[in-house]
Order: structure tokens, then sequence, then C-alpha cells
């Protein structure tokens, strides 16, 4: 999908078949959970560790944030240890304010920065990057430019995986990393269906889309792919 389609088709799926943005965001941070459950215990199986696994998530101002509130607040009940770097937490709405206050009820913990110190002495095994969604345009400002920075440095030097959600960080909607300053990432998490930037992504691809009804489906050309059994999510 476009930027103009995506906008479009969640309009839909919010008057149609009447979802609110709260479903839409429960049912995508559990998708973007499940995806990192996947990768995560492929590399690091959880009952073959002696330490609680780390998992750090960035969450950007928007509903790309929120998304990633919900599946922090998911991972938790996975088995992971979360924290959210949450530099500027959204006021538009009372929702992210109950899943902040959600996520702290079962453990996450939520920083205003991201440090050096605690990349160092963390070392989460993956960063989800859920800073901004297919309405982003132009380069990263501040905070967000030096934390992708940050990022990229421990994708390198620690071996740390980096999931997106819905499309990189950094990165145009439609055309992919033009400004050359967005992330590279690991896993992309396709929500809804795969936006047009999914077409230069190399890394491993998941789609979470299961509450796409049939006939908005048909409309917008999207074709569902066969998820197994109960599984929110896809490799594709």
């Amino acid at each position: 999908l476009d930027a103009k389609s995506a906008a479009s088709l969640d309009e839909e799926l919010m008057a149609t078949p009447g979802f609110t943005l709260e479903q839409l965001m429960e049912l995508a941070g559990l998708s973007v959970a499940e995806a990192v459950y996947t990768v995560a215990q492929q590399k690091w199986p959880l009952d073959q560790r002696q330490i609680q696994p780390h998992v750090l998530l960035v969450c950007g101002p928007g509903n790309n944030g929120g998304d990633g509130l919900v599946a922090a607040r998911h991972l938790v009940m996975f088995g992971y240890e979360c924290t959210v770097i949450y530099p500027k937490q959204s006021s538009k709405q009372p929702h992210y304010e109950n899943l902040v206050t959600q996520c702290r009820d079962v453990g996450v913990k939520i920083q205003g920065e991201l440090s050096e110190e605690f990349l160092q002495s963390q070392t989460p095994l993956v960063i989800v990057d859920a800073i901004f969604g297919f309405s982003f345009h132009g380069e990263p400002r501040a905070p967000f430019d030096t934390i992708l920075a940050q990022m990229k440095r421990a994708q390198k030097d620690n071996d740390t995986i980096i999931v997106s959600v819905d499309v990189p960080s950094g990165w145009d909607v439609d055309e992919g990393d033009v400004s050359g300053v967005g992330l590279v990432p690991d896993v992309l998490v396709s929500l809804t269906a795969p936006k047009k930037s999914a077409r230069s992504f190399q890394g491993r691809h998941f789609v979470g889309g299961r509450f796409l009804p049939p006939a908005l489906a048909n409309k917008y050309g999207v074709n569902m792919p066969p998820y197994p059994g109960v599984q929110q999510v896809m490799e594709v």
C-alpha cells in the first residue's frame, strides 16, 4: 500500500466495520509481540537462558508508539523483561496514558531517554523500533535522530536484533530510505498490509493483519496470507 491508501484503509476500518483505534492498536501490538517472540526464540530460547532476556522498545508519540506500548505489555506476559523509551509521551488521547499505566502494572520500565550507559549495561537482545509510522515525512528530528544513531550502534556492536513496526524509522513510506539516515532493521512487521517501501527491505518480513475484513482486503487489493493456526502474524 502507498501512504494514501494506508491512511484511507485505516479510516475505513474505523468506519464501516466499526473498529476503534484502541482495538486496532491492541491487535497490531499483539502481532508485533508475536513476531518478536518468534525471532527471539529462534536465536535465544527462553528455557535455555539463566537470566530473563531483555527487550527494549523505543516508542514515538503517535499510533506507531502505541503499538509498541501494547507489544511491551504482551512481551512481559510472554516471559521477557521490557524497557520502553518514550521521549515524547502523547497527550492527544487518554488511551496513551492508559497504555503506559498498563505497562507499568505488569513491570515494564518506562524511561524518557536512552543513555549509552543503559545500552551497555542492559545489552538488549532485541530493540523494537516503534517510533514513526506511515505518516512520517522528512528526516528524523531530536531526540529521535540521536536515538536512531544509538540503535544502529547497538545493532552493529552488540549483535542486537532490530525489529521495525510497519515502516522502518527514517524511511519514506513509499520510497524507502531516500535520506540515507533511516534504520536498516533485521526484521520488519508490516501491519494490516505491507507498505510500498517494503519492496526495498532485505531482512525477515512478517505481516500482521488477521483482523482485516475480506471485503476491505479485496477493495484495496490486499492478498491476505494463510495465517497458520491461531497466529496473528506470518512470515512472508
